[in-house]
């Protein structure tokens, strides 16, 4: 059984991700996509070495698995934070959530295209649900373009990545602890997306209002730094069903932060968006009744 000092700690991770989409979107009113995730991106790396060489953790790569995790980095975390960054600057960030978390469902797709993994009747309905929502999503951009049907592109090509990623993470194990494995990825990614910045923005004028030191703080030390330390804390020792409902609520709670902290209002559409997202992630992620029976003691 998962003490009850797991499961809080589980409730908060899933609060500080759902609650960083509309962060991220109030980042964005004073600072362009890739400036501002290569600033957070850094202040997180810099936490997380720190706090695992604190730890004792050592950090060095076994030899021969450099450029795997190169390889890993690309699609888990530089494609990822790179893409769905523009899609949280044209879209409302809950309706960014909510595409974002589609993520489970193209691991599907992309497992039975080009992994041999079999197609079930819960898969071919967390399908049909995410399109549905995706659908729902795709008319109001298009009826009012708020946001323009290119964030949708965005937030989409964003999952579908972090999705080949998730498969090629799982398939290519590299024997590296998970800690040492991300803050490499990170580390790697920090300089790309520092070039890509200075190649395809204009500098920033480093002048920000007091809120935007605020954003600033929460997505390097919180998003990437204590989110990430309570994750691997726990991620281990998580039955799948608790980490199943973590990622489900996560835009539940993008959607509804988004509102206090942006003044977003959903539409109708957004709503019922978000319970077809659930529907998929809870057809895709629990387990199933059969499962469950078999794994219970005798």
């Amino acid at each position: 059984m998962t003490s009850p000092r797991k499961l809080f700690a589980l409730a908060l991770l899933t609060l500080m991700w759902g609650v960083n989409w509309p962060v991220m979107k109030l980042g964005l009113r004073e600072m362009s996509p890739l400036y501002f995730r290569a600033l957070t991106m850094s202040g997180g790396f810099v936490l997380l070495v720190a706090y695992y060489r604190f730890r004792g953790y050592r950090l060095s790569l076994p030899a021969g698995t450099f450029s795997r995790v190169v390889l890993l980095a690309g699609p888990n975390i530089l494609g990822w934070h790179a893409l769905s960054i523009f899609g949280v600057q044209a879209l409302a960030s809950g309706r960014a959530a909510i595409l974002g978390f589609t993520m489970p469902i193209w691991t599907v797709i992309f497992g039975v295209l080009f992994f041999q993994e079999r197609m079930t009747r819960r898969l071919w309905l967390a399908t049909g649900c995410a399109g549905g929502a995706v659908l729902l999503l795709l008319w109001h951009e298009l009826a009012t373009m708020s946001g323009r049907p290119v964030g949708m592109s965005w937030m989409l090509s964003a999952a579908a990545v972090w999705a080949l990623g998730t498969l090629m993470l799982k398939r290519m194990s590299a024997m590296i602890p998970t800690e040492v494995l991300t803050v490499w990825m990170i580390g790697l990614s920090v300089p790309v997306l520092w070039l890509l910045a200075i190649t395809l923005e204009p500098w920033p004028a480093w002048e920000f209002s007091q809120p935007m030191w605020g954003v600033l703080a929460y997505s390097a030390a919180i998003n990437y730094g204590v989110a990430q330390i309570i994750w691997f804390s726990i991620a281990r020792s998580l039955p799948p069903t608790a980490s199943a409902l973590s990622i489900m609520f996560i835009p539940v709670i993008g959607l509804g932060s988004a509102m206090l902290l942006t003044g977003e209002v959903p539409y109708v559409e957004d709503y019922v968006a978000v319970v077809l997202i659930i529907a998929a992630l809870a057809a895709t992620l629990l387990p199933s009744p059969a499962a469950l029976k078999r794994s219970a003691p005798p």
